[in-house]
């Protein structure tokens, strides 16, 4: 095929400037100094043949995790391999599943780097995350006859209208043609796929993973204690979290309309990218208000006016601190939004903005019960979290109804797990 060799030349040539960008991300983030032999398919071999697992980042390892924890239930005798694409990815995953399983970094996706990962792995299956896809890397795959499924797969209306593009329709009928099973988080992410190349038999719909919280007790209990390390119990917190740039200088300004009624409120902003940390935090030092840091221990009192939320992994237990919450990436066209259903299993009310094209379907559901508000600017924004901060039984009814929505979408676990399994059947 034409648009492979083209491909495969194009993804070779472009390898010293992948190097050259991880060796200039390094300088903030020093995670991509390492395991550049892992970038090219080798690094040490996995014993025996694992399950393989792909999340790129962060999110996604969030999101896989309940997925991970019942695949090593059910398979207690077989290694898990994880592989991810950035450095914060691979520390929360080996945060979150420890020692007993394997990591790696995804190798690049040339035709050596990828023919070389699996002969030195041979997974016996592979699960991808979402719509993580690479040519090379899916038919080493094929060549190498390892089984893939792609879980909690979704593809917005742009992407599908970009996949058609004459450049990338080809090489997308290629990958999806080789996916055993591709189970989507709804219908309409499902019919996309179909008509982009997929095998409908090998399309299922198998809802959300991200209704698939953990058991929110134990977070719940960890918010609190959190709240009253804060010495926030009987003051208003309002988290921002997974922010993009532009957005903390819209907060701040929701803020300030916001202490006008409710003059004793802790913001809370967790800002999405690790390497933006320390510019958020300029910004914030020159916004006037008392500002505490949390990667530095900086202490949280009465007299603070916002913390700013820069470490990995703690969302959930902020969102668990809150009385309202608002989801980012969705102030500023660009990004679609970001995961709001882990505020919503928590019973915490939400508002995001309008650029919410990733998660439409989700708030849609979530604004029909009231328990979310999509708000279009800094000023609908203010308006919205002091009027639920007005009305306690209106702010607790809308958080019991994001909770109930999340509560009846779960399940995507289990049907995901008996797709995998049945493969796992086939394959041994």
């Amino acid at each position: 095929m034409f648009w492979r060799a083209c491909y495969c030349l194009a993804t070779w040539a472009a390898l010293p400037f992948v190097f050259a960008y991880f060796a200039w991300r390094s300088r903030r983030e020093p995670g991509y100094r390492h395991h550049w032999r892992e970038r090219l398919g080798a690094g040490e071999a996995v014993p025996g043949s694992p399950i393989w697992i792909h999340a790129a980042s962060v999110g996604e390892v969030v999101l896989i995790a309940p997925l991970v924890n019942a695949l090593r239930e059910r398979y207690r005798g077989v290694a898990l391999l994880i592989t991810t694409m950035t450095p914060t990815g691979r520390a929360q995953a080996q945060h979150r599943f420890g020692d007993d399983v394997y990591y790696r970094y995804i190798p690049l996706d040339t035709l050596d780097a990828t023919r070389r990962f699996f002969r030195r792995v041979n997974p016996r299956i592979g699960v991808i995350t979402e719509t993580e896809l690479w040519p090379n890397l899916v038919a080493a795959a094929d060549q190498s006859q390892v089984p893939l499924a792609l879980v909690n797969a979704s593809l917005s209306a742009r992407s599908e209208r970009r996949y058609r593009h004459a450049a990338l329709a080809a090489s997308m009928r290629f990958m999806l043609a080789r996916f055993a099973v591709i189970a989507a988080s709804t219908e309409r992410h499902a019919r996309r796929f179909a008509s982009l190349g997929a095998d409908p038999e090998a399309v299922h719909v198998t809802g959300n993973l991200k209704y698939d919280m953990p058991e929110t007790q134990a977070i719940t209990k960890d918010g609190a204690t959190l709240r009253s390390d804060w010495q926030a119990t009987a003051r208003p917190v309002w988290v921002a979290a997974s922010t993009h740039a532009g957005e903390e200088r819209r907060l701040v300004e929701a803020y300030d309309s916001v202490l006008k009624t409710h003059g004793n409120t802790l913001l809370v902003i967790a800002p999405r990218h690790p390497q933006r940390f320390d510019a958020v935090a300029r910004e914030l030092s020159g916004s006037g208000y008392r500002v505490a840091r949390r990667s530095l221990g900086e202490p949280v009192t009465p007299a603070t006016d916002i913390v700013l939320a820069d470490t990995l992994g703690e969302v959930p237990v902020f969102y668990a601190a809150a009385d309202v919450v608002f989801v980012g990436g969705s102030l500023l066209p660009g990004v679609g939004g970001h995961n709001m259903i882990e505020a919503a299993a928590l019973g915490r009310p939400l508002c995001v903005g309008p650029y919410i094209e990733e998660w439409q379907d989700v708030v849609d559901t979530l604004v029909a019960v009231d328990g979310a508000a999509i708000c279009a600017n800094p000023r609908e924004l203010a308006r919205r979290v002091a009027a639920w901060l007005d009305q306690p039984a209106m702010l607790e009814q809308a958080g019991q109804s994001a909770a109930e929505v999340a509560a009846t979408h779960r399940g995507a676990v289990a049907r995901s797990l008996a797709l995998i399994e049945d493969l796992m059947g086939v394959e041994s």
